[in-house]
């Protein structure tokens, strides 16, 4: 009994020992393995190198160099578009646009859309910076930032209108202005068919040059109305055996004619071009067409012996005057001798003309407007 209890007590005691040893011995091979892995040198020889085992230090390095390419490699050219529209919301059509990298040159420009839209590709990304210009408007900028790859649309660029801008008024010279009063001038017809030239609804009308004021005796005395009207002067001469001298039939017909358009010519020219040409006057009679009637009336008949002069000051009308003088005197060249004139009747005949161009120009202010269609928009003002 003792035999067995030594004996079962001796074997478990063996087992407790071998079990010890054991972990002894496996804890020491732990030791070892911590102490070898500290240092490499000891763990792996140079001569047996661990081909699959790269060190941690050269993973770092590979890492690294892979984030420097990758974020090179995401660099990629994007596009900005946008729209330049008025303070109303409507496109501005041709604004210049330029497109800047912020703190470098221009690298691109452009000009905006009929609807007033832009857009640039290829762009760096990166910061940059638009300048919108437009004229009449004051210049705008706008600046963002562009990522890689991005299609970048802007906000409505908004161009206020200029405050200072430079009024540029392109104004015709007086000579031009003054052919552009003489084409609508021309266009004057007593209902629409007879020539009212030389009257002026336009009360501060520009001086005629030498040259327009000949235009105008030429454009009258050539009008085949003029030459109507003459036909029926000396038909009425013929009916009536004035100038006697000239007979009757074709040939006394013929001899009126002549001599009543040669009138016009000489009356219209003399005191319509060459002497107004000479003295700087205006052969125009300038519709006033305000105030009461008396002084209407009374402007009218001053206008017989007055004319506004090329400075636009009044003063008498020595062409009108003179020039029905002229006309009356070379009329003795082709009036038969029984009918010419001496120079107190020439004189008279120059009153007479007077009192006619006041009669005229009565129905100028009263009457002949209102027969002219088609005349120059303008509000009439006091004449002086």
């Amino acid at each position: 009994m003792n035999f067995i209890c030594r004996a079962a007590t001796e074997d478990s005691l063996r087992r407790v020992a071998k079990i010890f040893l054991s972990a002894a011995r496996k804890l020491a091979l732990v030791m070892v393995g911590l102490l070898f892995a500290g240092h490499p040198t000891l763990a792996q020889s140079p001569e047996t190198p661990s081909p699959t085992a790269p060190s941690a230090s050269a993973d770092t390095m590979t890492t690294l160099a892979c984030g420097v390419d990758q974020h090179t490699d995401q660099q990629l050219p994007g596009s900005i578009t946008g729209t330049v529209v008025d303070p109303t919301g409507s496109g501005v059509a041709g604004a210049h646009v330029a497109l800047s990298h912020e703190g470098g040159p221009t690298a691109e420009e452009q000009f905006s859309r009929e609807d007033g839209q832009f857009s640039f590709s290829n762009v760096s990304p990166g910061r940059f910076q638009l300048t919108v210009s437009s004229t009449g408007f004051a210049t705008q900028s706008a600046s963002g930032k562009l990522n890689s790859a991005e299609s970048c649309v802007m906000p409505h660029i908004t161009l206020p209108v200029a405050t200072n801008v430079t009024e540029v008024r392109v104004e015709l010279s007086t000579i031009e202005l003054a052919q552009g009063q003489i084409s609508d001038e021309e266009k004057q017809r007593l209902f629409g068919v007879i020539p009212n030239f030389y009257v002026s609804y336009v009360p501060d009308a520009a001086p005629l040059t030498a040259r327009q004021k000949f235009q105008l005796a030429w454009k009258t005395t050539v009008d085949p109305v003029s030459f109507g009207v003459t036909g029926v002067v000396a038909g009425v001469q013929q009916a009536t055996d004035k100038f006697p001298a000239y007979g009757q039939g074709a040939q006394g017909y013929g001899k009126r004619y002549g001599a009543a358009y040669a009138d016009l010519v000489t009356g219209t020219f003399i005191g319509g071009a060459i002497l107004p040409s000479v003295l700087k006057q205006d052969p125009r009679y300038f519709y006033k067409g305000t105030g009461t009637v008396r002084s209407r009336v009374l402007y009218a008949i001053a206008n017989s012996v007055i004319c506004k002069g090329d400075n636009g000051h009044w003063q008498p009308n020595y062409s009108g005057i003179a020039g029905s003088l002229a006309s009356g005197a070379i009329s003795n060249l082709y009036y038969p001798e029984a009918d010419k004139s001496d120079a107190a009747l020439t004189f008279e005949n120059a009153l007479i003309g007077i009192g006619e161009t006041a009669a005229v120009n009565l129905l100028q202010e009263f009457v002949m407007r209102r027969l002219t269609p088609n005349l120059p928009k303008t509000e009439p003002t006091t004449t002086p």
